[in-house]
């Protein structure tokens, strides 16, 4: 069980400290990271996730108990976050509420997608694409919106829903997602030439995702703020993933679904809780050391809810 289990982590995490390495020595400068990651996430990413969503069986995939254990397990690790952050900490509304969403956006594409293909095999992923096809419609509204209604400064709601809209459509993730859906809707034939050209793409993309992230955390480091981070990386990966189980557990979803929703929800944070304080210029060392301490973390609790679910 142990080798199996490290059969399915180590080369994902392997890869990503390959890259972390890789930068930290000087083989790789930052520019390079930055070219990796533009085609990643511009590019290899969303062709990725437009080939799985257009030939998504959308009759199975989207069981509304999943998506409702993941994402009110998500919401309450948010809530609850940015709560302490407020009261325990003493940090500012508008603060808390970019250190809450630290444990709502966990990393379901360039973590989720890898570990989840190598555990249940590239062909069983259909639950993982459907939590990631409205992972950031939901992270963002849910985010935006808090921020906005809770910061001294926040702007009107017609404002507020412009920001909303701009942030989720603009996500080249989104486009992907959107436009395989349209696909899948339609019933559409695409030539093969096509398909065949964007699979090609779509190969490239989760491992110079996880290189570039591993060369992209190398600009992370640790703040003194240990409260608030140990906080939000407990939160992230150990009370979202045990909430989801449970409120599947309760729904009676099959264990086999469960646990495909469970380890998603086990992942770090991911970049975009980074980018989403950096957006409103509020708490961003803090979630930095998030992502960097919980990315590392995970290596180890990742591990164990692949054991438990076994």
């Amino acid at each position: 069980m142990f080798l199996h289990i490290l059969n399915i982590i180590a080369p994902v995490f392997l890869v990503i400290a390959a890259g972390y390495i890789a930068v930290r020595r000087g083989y790789f400068n930052q520019d390079m990271v930055d070219g990796l990651m533009k085609f990643a996430i511009l590019f290899a990413v969303p062709s990725l996730l437009f080939r799985a969503t257009s030939t998504l069986d959308l009759s199975t995939a989207y069981d509304w108990r999943i998506m409702l254990a993941f994402y009110s397990a998500a919401a309450v690790s948010f809530v609850s976050t940015g709560f302490i952050a407020y009261k325990i900490f003493k940090n500012h509304p508008g603060q808390s509420v970019a250190i809450g969403f630290g444990a709502l956006f966990s990393n379901s594409v360039l973590l989720g997608l890898p570990i989840s293909e190598r555990a249940w095999g590239a062909e069983n992923l259909s639950t993982v694409y459907a939590i990631v096809s409205i992972h950031a419609p939901f992270c963002y509204l849910l985010g935006i919106t808090s921020m906005e209604v809770l910061r001294s400064d926040g702007r009107s709601w017609p404002d507020t829903f412009s920001v909303i809209i701009k942030a989720m459509f603009r996500n080249s993730l989104m486009i992907g997602i959107g436009l395989g859906f349209i696909v899948n809707l339609s019933g559409v034939a695409l030539p093969q030439v096509f398909t065949s050209a964007i699979d090609i793409i779509s190969n490239a993309a989760l491992p110079i995702a996880l290189f570039g992230l591993g060369g992209v955390l190398t600009r992370y480091k640790f703040t003194h703020s240990l409260g608030e981070v140990g906080t939000v990386s407990a939160f992230s990966l150990l009370v979202h993933p045990l909430l989801t189980f449970l409120i599947c557990f309760l729904l009676e979803v099959d264990p086999e679904f469960r646990n495909k929703a469970v380890l998603v929800a086990a992942m770090a944070p991911g970049i975009n809780s980074y980018l989403f304080a950096n957006m409103y210029q509020r708490g961003q060392s803090i979630a930095a050391s998030v992502v960097l301490l919980a990315t590392a973390m995970s290596v180890v609790t990742v591990s164990i809810w692949l054991w438990l679910l076994s």
